[in-house]
This record gives C-alpha cells, structure tokens and sequence, in this order.
C-alpha cells in the first residue's frame, strides 16, 4: 500500500525554518512571560542539596540520517523522502562504534527518519550486535512495504535480536493520516 506524503519537508520548500540558527534566532526572541524557578533549585528542592551526580551512562542513541520514506508534519528532523545527503556515512558510524565501546554502553539506540533507509544501517547494526549491545531501533514500519529491499527487515530484526519500537501519533485511522500522510496508518498496521 502506498503512502500519499502530507507535505514536503521544510528544506524542500525551502522555509527559513530549515536553518538550525534561524531556528534558535526564533526561540531565543520568543518572550517568556513565567517567572520559572532555576532548573538547580528544583533538584535541591526535591532532596538532592548537592544536585544530581553523574553516573555511567547506559544507552547511547544515535540518529544515522534524516532520510525518510515520510515526511511527517511534527517531524522534529525534518525528515523526507528528499534528504538522502542528510545520512551518516560508514566513517562517522565506525567513530561512533569506538565511542560506545571506549565508554561501555549497555543499549544502542537507533533512529532517524527512517534509519532503515541510511545504507550502512544494517552493518552498524551487526557491529553492535557482534559487540554483545542490545539493539533498538525506531521504526517508522511504513518502510518495510515501501520497497522490495526492505520487506525483509522483520527477518533481519529477528536474526539480530533487534528490539523494535514504533509509534501511531493516534489509535484512528483518521488522525494518524492527518500528521503522517494518507494510507500511513493502513500500511503500519500491515
């Protein structure tokens, strides 16, 4: 079942908002009209006087890519289908295979857009696996029908032990379309 996309992502129809720095320009001239308590007050306020202390960290997640088989209208990336320049290439995921062995993450946590679509994907993910990681990954689902080469990822998830986690912005058929795009409910559910 095909997907019908909502919108073209912010880049592809070239919004200022794409920009990162026109981004934080935005929020940083928003005026803020709470007097709102120090975040290091509330740590004191709620027993811990000398603030929180740092412990080894547990999961280290990493998003490989903004390309995208959806382009969804709360994408916080801005992924879409248009973005293919936007993956992470195997250099940078190999620096992040040393990262994560030099500091002994328990948990690799892939996403993305679609992190399916990056095409070192699978690779990294055997690497953390051979490395004895537990392995997330966030899934659109939808990209498993979207094209023959990927209607064998179930297989793969389940050869590599992959923890799978997706998400419905709404349990109708009617809102998930509105943020997602038309037919993304239909084709996650199958």
């Amino acid at each position: 079942m095909g997907v019908k996309q909502r919108t073209k992502s912010l880049k592809a129809r070239d919004a200022a908002l794409a920009d990162t720095f026109y981004q934080l320009k935005v929020l940083n001239t928003l005026p803020i009209d709470m007097d709102l308590p120090r975040f290091e007050q509330k740590v004191r306020d709620h027993g811990f006087p000398n603030g929180l202390l740092p412990i080894r960290p547990e999961v280290f997640q990493v998003n490989i890519g903004k390309l995208c088989n959806q382009s969804c209208a709360h994408c916080h990336v801005d992924a879409g289908p248009d973005k293919k320049e936007e993956n992470m290439d195997r250099a940078t995921l190999e620096q992040c295979l040393r990262v994560i062995e030099k500091n002994g993450f328990d948990t690799i946590d892939i996403t993305g857009g679609a992190p399916e679509m990056n095409p070192h994907f699978r690779w990294f993910v055997r690497q953390c696996r051979t490395m004895g990681k537990k392995v997330m990954v966030r899934s659109n689902l939808t990209i498993i029908m979207a094209h023959p080469k990927y209607h064998d990822l179930p297989q793969f998830y389940a050869e590599n032990n992959v923890q799978v986690i997706s998400s419905l912005p709404y349990f109708t058929k009617v809102r998930t379309d509105r943020q997602r795009g038309d037919g993304v409910f239909e084709s996650s559910i199958q």
